[in-house]
């Protein structure tokens, strides 16, 4: 196993963004700059050895700062935080103070705000042990950045292993109560791009969801049986998909109130053999299938497009802040907030 550095691009500001890349001895090599703390590429092998990227990504970090991407920004690979998903109106109450934060989608605030975590420059520190390689990537958020009360530190903990596991550790502490929910965003396509992710097929261990109108949970709890939302037994993406007007967005409930480490799905894809494994400590997943991604030209290639990749985001639920029965979302002065979550590279 190994690791290296180098320069990634420079930000309009000109600050220079790195680019770690982690390599296992089974041909499994990730991408991960520490701006947004963004996972570039995944490349692994195929049924027959032959090596793809299955993540959507850049290999510059240019492409990441265009107004063609950020116009239809599908967050390709990031951290988002310092609340993942949506918050209602992008508005809150913490401790009978009410709270204010920008609404970026629709109605509604979403992942961070207008400059979120995947809009910022981590610190970095390298790990090299023998049984692992990876980065760790270290944000101090302000307080009232982006409407958020509290100076938080975070920290957001990359490693690979000969098991072909990539694991993600996230842990913060404030000074002040608030509220975090942090997620990654990064986008499978087990074909490496070569087809949508529609014949990719899941499997998700959720009996239930959190029903949603407009994206924004009612607080119900339903049950996936005869529903579009059955991934119970592994079913391709496209199967159901037909009525759902923007595909699939939606969070599923993971049964996890300890947070243990749960197997949270598993997706596949026949043609190349690939599979990938999800286990987290979070109660929820949210599954998209990209239905706004958009298309880009990248190097005079087209690339991406409509359900161009499908996203596992391990999550608590949305709006969680705002729904007192889902699982809390608040962080105090004193507590430590920790969450992990590994994908697992293979073949079938």
């Amino acid at each position: 196993m190994k690791i290296t550095k180098s320069l990634f691009g420079k930000t309009y500001e000109g600050l220079e963004a790195e680019l770690f890349t982690l390599s296992n001895d089974n041909h499994v090599t990730v991408k991960i700059t520490n701006y947004g703390a963004i996972v570039t590429s995944i490349e692994t092998p195929d049924k027959n050895g032959n090596l793809a990227n299955i993540a959507l990504g850049f290999d510059k970090l240019e492409d990441y700062l265009s107004p063609e991407y950020l116009g239809s920004y599908p967050y390709f690979g990031a951290i988002c935080g310092r609340v993942c998903n949506r918050i209602a109106d992008g508005k809150f109450t913490l401790e009978g103070k009410n709270y204010s934060l920008a609404v970026n989608n629709g109605p509604n605030h979403l992942h961070g705000g207008l400059v979120g975590y995947d809009r910022r420059l981590f610190s970095a520190e390298i790990i090299d042990q023998t049984e692992k390689v990876g980065v760790k990537l270290t944000y101090l958020s302000p307080d009232m950045e982006e409407g958020y009360p509290g100076n938080l530190k975070v920290s957001c903990t990359y490693t690979l292993n000969n098991n072909n596991e990539l694991t993600i550790e996230y842990a913060a502490e404030t000074d002040k109560t608030t509220i975090v929910n942090l997620t990654n965003h990064t986008y499978f396509n087990l074909t490496g791009g070569k087809e949508t992710i529609l014949n990719h097929e899941l499997e998700l261990p959720a009996k239930t969801f959190t029903e949603s109108i407009g994206n924004i949970p009612t607080g119900e709890i339903l049950s996936v049986e005869g529903t579009p939302f059955d991934f119970l037994n592994k079913k391709k993406l496209g199967q159901d998909i037909e009525p759902l007007p923007d595909g699939y967005d939606l969070n599923f409930v993971l049964d996890n109130t300890e947070g243990n480490l749960v197997k949270a799905g598993s997706l596949s894809e026949e043609a190349s053999g690939r599979m990938v494994e999800v286990y987290t400590t979070q109660p929820g997943i949210q599954l998209y299938t990209g239905y706004w991604n958009p298309e880009l030209t990248i190097d005079g290639q087209k690339k991406f497009g409509r359900y161009s990749g499908v996203a596992l985001e391990t999550q608590h639920y949305p709006d969680s802040i705002n729904k007192p029965d889902f699982p809390p979302v608040t962080l105090a002065p004193g507590e430590h907030f920790y969450e992990k979550t590994s994908y697992i590279f293979g073949t079938k």
